[in-house]
């Protein structure tokens, strides 16, 4: 069975070479027929004619049997390879040279006896062949006038059947032999070296077969080094072949490492969606079951302050959930995002309104530095409000009693920056890179406080990235945190 690329081409090469050969020698062979009558035809052109000016062939309607006699021993001496016919003016034979019996026809077609005599002949003429119907031959024809009026033609055969004879000899000559060797040699010549170039031209070709037969994985770089590839536009078909099978491996190595860590951040997920869950169902149940144990031994203030815990538990555990499956959204990219353009430093009064209480209680001061000049921010407003939030949420969360919340706008390359800044604990170096992680908790202390999830600047960075904005960091253990983001200047068309 056939099944690679350079048998099939080999085949089909093979196949096209003998139909050629056979081509070949059949227009070879045709050609020199073509050519033979051509050049007998035109070296015989006037050969008719000129017997008819020296000879008598009809004299007073009648035929001249001397002249005819006279004709016929002089060619049969000179040329005996041609016939010689005396035809009437309608075609019909009424003389002829070869031996009788041999003759088949009576009558001859005048058309092309009639071309003869004008003036735009195309070569070779031929016309009936009285031996052979079912052959056309060349011919030499003249009128044959007498007082003004057509007698009769000669019509002559250049190649009758002596010709014939010799010309099918000469066809298995030496020169013709030699000829058709020459045709067959050159050919096979020509077949071996185009197997050759199919098999050089393949070479590339199957080698990134091989490759791509045997993809796998943990092997792929190794296999691919041996295939030489160039870029898309100065390279062939295969080139780009290869190209384009390199790419897609790159992406399918990209995406099976973005897999493995899609993987990674969904076990390490489970695994503090599962903590996170079970540390305030825990407590819960136990302040439950306590209170339902022990209702009657427990005074008002127990019991009050019991249901105050659980409370607080239960509202964690309904945060948490929220976060949960608003960053689950963000992820799956459910929610759209509709900008809009608005008035960022106005948004951020509307939100610090809502952490004045607590921040008094707190005993936390929150500033907004005011920005006269500053340009309309062009993004959806509700996430960027969420985003404020959540920065808002932090700071006070990290910061003592008399410390201060600064917020502060300002334009850079094109963009709306805004800035949080605390005066709270900081951040140490260690814990820096992992503040956007989902779940982490640089302070530990901080996990069982009502509605802390460790989400929150998750989402923020995700709004800010479906954004295109980035969210920037700079702190120092002791010495507070700044977050800073940026959002897009609206620019009315």
């Amino acid at each position: 069975m056939v099944k690679s690329l350079y048998t099939k081409l080999a085949i089909v090469l093979l196949l096209l070479f003998v139909l050629l050969g056979v081509t070949i020698l059949i227009v070879t062979q045709f050609a020199s027929d073509m050519y033979q009558q051509e050049v007998v035809q035109k070296l015989n052109r006037d050969l008719a004619k000129q017997i008819v000016a020296q000879k008598i062939l009809m004299e007073n309607n009648q035929i001249s049997e001397k002249g005819l006699k006279d004709v016929f021993s002089m060619l049969m001496v000179v040329n005996p390879s041609i016939e010689i016919y005396l035809l009437d003016p309608a075609g019909k034979i009424l003389a002829f040279s070869a031996p009788p019996g041999k003759v088949k026809l009576d009558r001859v077609d005048l058309a092309p006896i009639k071309k003869w005599f004008e003036d735009d002949i195309v070569y070779p003429l031929t016309g009936d062949d009285p031996r052979n119907p079912a052959r056309k031959k060349v011919f030499s024809a003249a009128r044959i006038p007498e007082q003004g009026q057509l007698q009769a033609y000669l019509y002559i055969i250049l190649g009758g059947e002596i010709f014939d004879s010799i010309a099918q000899k000469l066809r298995g000559s030496y020169i013709m032999q030699l000829s058709a060797w020459w045709i067959m040699a050159s050919l096979l010549f020509a077949l071996i070296t185009g197997l050759l170039l199919f098999a050089y031209l393949t070479r590339r070709l199957k080698r990134l077969a091989t490759a791509m037969n045997s993809f796998d994985m943990t092997q792929t770089p190794s296999r691919l080094q041996s295939i030489h590839t160039q870029d898309r536009q100065h390279g062939d078909e295969i080139d780009r072949l290869a190209f384009t099978f390199k790419q897609l491996v790159d992406r399918i190595q990209i995406q099976m490492e973005n897999l493995k860590q899609a993987d990674t951040m969904r076990r390490e997920l489970v695994a503090n969606v599962s903590h996170d869950l079970r540390t305030p169902l825990a407590t819960l149940q136990g302040y439950i079951e306590t209170l339902l144990l022990k209702n009657e031994r427990l005074s008002d203030k127990d019991r009050k302050r019991h249901l105050e815990i659980a409370i607080q538990h239960c509202q964690r555990l309904s945060n948490l959930v929220d976060e949960l499956f608003e960053l689950a959204k963000l992820d799956s990219r459910e929610i759209q995002i509709r900008c809009e353009p608005f008035n960022i430093s106005e948004l951020a009064h509307d939100v610090v309104q809502k952490f004045n209480l607590s921040a008094q209680e707190r005993q936390i001061s929150i500033q907004i530095d005011h920005n006269q000049h500053l340009p309309f921010a062009n993004a959806d407003i509700a996430m960027i409000e969420r985003v404020i939030e959540n920065l808002l949420d932090n700071a006070l969360r990290h910061t003592s009693a008399g410390g201060s919340i600064r917020l502060s706008f300002s334009t850079q390359n094109g963009d709306i920056s805004v800035c949080v800044r605390d005066t709270g604990c900081g951040i140490s170096e260690e814990d820096l890179p992992h503040i956007f992680d989902r779940f982490y908790h640089r302070d530990r202390t901080q996990e069982g406080k009502a509605g802390y999830s460790g989400l929150g600047l998750a989402i923020t960075k995700r709004i800010l990235e479906l954004h295109g904005k980035t969210i920037l960091v700079e702190s120092k253990a002791g010495s507070g945190t700044a977050f800073i983001f940026f959002l897009p200047v609206y620019n009315p068309a």
